[in-house]
C-alpha cells in the first residue's frame, strides 16, 4: 500500500513540474502578444499620420495652386482626419468631444448595440456576439467580440464589470448627424 502512495505522490510532483513549465510558456506567449500588440499600434498610427499629413498636404498645395491661378492668397489648411474610420485600426483614448466616428466600424458596431441597451444594462461578450448577428456558440468569434470590447474599455470607451461584463459609458451621447459621439 505504500508503494502505492508513493507512485500517486511521484506522479502528482512530475504532473506539478508539467503545470509550472506550461504557466512559464504561457507567460512567455503572453508577453510577446503584448509586444506584437505594441508594435502593430505603433505601425497602425504611423502610416495614420503619414495619411493624415500627405493629405493636408495636398490639399494645401491645391488650396494655393487655386489662390495663384485666381491671383489670391491662399487660405491656411485645417488638418482634420484623413478618413473615417478604418478596419482593424487603433482605439484612440476618449476625450470630450472625440465622435465615434473615428473608430473602426466593427467598434461602432458594438457601440450601439450597449448604447441601445435600456438602462445601458451590462453584457457578457457571447451576448454581445448574439446582438451582432456573430455566431455565439463559435468560441474563436466570441473572443474577437471580447477583444474589441476590453480594447475599447481599456481606452475609455466602454466600462468593463468585474463580472467581465461590458456596459456602454453614460459619456456617450448622440450626436446631431444620428451617429453616436463621445
Amino acid at each position: 500500500m505504500a508503494s502505492m502512495l508513493g507512485l500517486l505522490e511521484a506522479r502528482e510532483a512530475s504532473a506539478r513540474e508539467g503545470v509550472a513549465v506550461l504557466r512559464e510558456e504561457a507567460a512567455r506567449a503572453a508577453a510577446a502578444l503584448e509586444a506584437g500588440e505594441i508594435e502593430l499600434d505603433r505601425r497602425v498610427i504611423a502610416r495614420e499620420e503619414l495619411v493624415e499629413a500627405l493629405a493636408v498636404a495636398a490639399e494645401a498645395t491645391t488650396a494655393a495652386t487655386e489662390a495663384a491661378d485666381a491671383g489670391e492668397t491662399a487660405p491656411t489648411p485645417v488638418p482634420g482626419p484623413a478618413s473615417a474610420s478604418v478596419s482593424g485600426a487603433i482605439v484612440p483614448p476618449w476625450r470630450e468631444g472625440l465622435s465615434v466616428s473615428v473608430l473602426s466600424l466593427d467598434n461602432q458596431r458594438i457601440l450601439n448595440v450597449l448604447q441601445d441597451r435600456p438602462g445601458h444594462e451590462q453584457m457578457r461578450a457571447k451576448d454581445i456576439a448574439a446582438a451582432l448577428g456573430i455566431e455565439a456558440t463559435v468560441a474563436a468569434k466570441v473572443e474577437g467580440v471580447r477583444s474589441k470590447a476590453k480594447r475599447l474599455a481599456e481606452r475609455g470607451w466602454l466600462l468593463q464589470e468585474a463580472s467581465g461584463a461590458f456596459s456602454a459609458d453614460r459619456r456617450l451621447v448622440a450626436s446631431p448627424g444620428g451617429g453616436s459621439s463621445a
